[in-house]
């Protein structure tokens, strides 16, 4: 049976990776699907992808720190399907690495508005939506980084994606009453463009170093970490939030 038959759901970051394994199995679970990203042609092929399957999906392009996109994602969820039950605050950035005494303001800026901020506009906008249908499930990708590993130069990734945990935890004590649940999903090491071991000049002693971190001794495929943000956006999940869920593959308690 599939689990989000009559839900509205928007995914950022859609454009690759998490988001776009996500997006696929949300709309295969019976969602319609508002997708955002920052490239067309990507997020084209998604909708294919999704129509193809029997699905029905729209997109909105544009910068995810932008306070008018976080707005037009939901006012598209409204006018193309009828309302808001779900959101996956998915995309984010690296940003910048470098030591914090190193650390350009412009840089530190660019990453907390990037990974925090937009999360606390995409909030801002989806929270209204979801209060007029009685319920909804908010979920954010936070990182075990900055919450349970720290890692030399990424301090101001460390610090966004911490600071996403507690604002799923002040949205909680606000909206909680009203049906809304918000969570924090925390990925391991994923197998996407983005990742370290799949920079053009990384070679495999890159990849095996990064596998080894993980208990699991393996990065984690885009659709595992999908699986886990489909659970929180579905009633399987009815009595979760507030939560910082880890999907890392151990690599919060790995030492070997």
């Amino acid at each position: 049976m599939k689990t989000l038959v009559g839900k509205v759901a928007i995914v950022t970051g859609a454009s690759s990776g998490i988001g776009y394994a996500s997006a696929k199995l949300f709309a295969e679970e019976g969602a319609k699907v508002v997708v955002c990203g920052r490239r067309q042609s990507a997020l084209e092929a998604l909708v294919a992808d999704i129509e193809q399957s029997g699905g029905d999906a729209a997109i909105v392009v544009g910068d995810i720190r932008d306070e008018d996109l976080a707005k037009a994602l939901v006012d598209t969820a409204l006018e193309r399907f009828g309302g808001l039950d779900i959101a996956f605050n998915n995309a984010g950035a690296m940003g910048a690495m470098a030591p914090v005494s190193d650390m350009t303001l412009r840089d530190w800026r660019e990453t907390l508005d990037t990974n925090l901020t937009s999360a606390f506009l995409g909030a801002k906008y989806q929270v209204p939506a979801m209060l007029e249908r009685g319920q909804g499930s908010l979920i954010f990708t936070s990182s075990f980084v900055g919450h349970s590993v720290g890692i030399p130069g990424k301090a101001a990734y460390a610090a966004s994606k911490a600071g996403i945990v507690g604002l799923v935890q002040s949205l909680v004590a606000e909206f909680g009453a009203n049906g809304i649940r918000a969570n924090a999903l925390l990925p391991g090491g994923t197998d996407t463009p983005s990742n370290i071991a799949n920079a053009p000049d990384a070679g495999p002693e890159v990849r095996a170093f990064v596998e080894n971190l993980h208990a699991l001794k393996r990065m984690a495929a885009p659709e595992e970490i999908a699986r886990a943000a489909l659970h929180l956006a579905s009633e399987a999940s009815s009595f979760i939030t507030g939560t910082a869920l880890l999907v890392d593959g151990g690599v919060s308690i790995t030492r070997t």
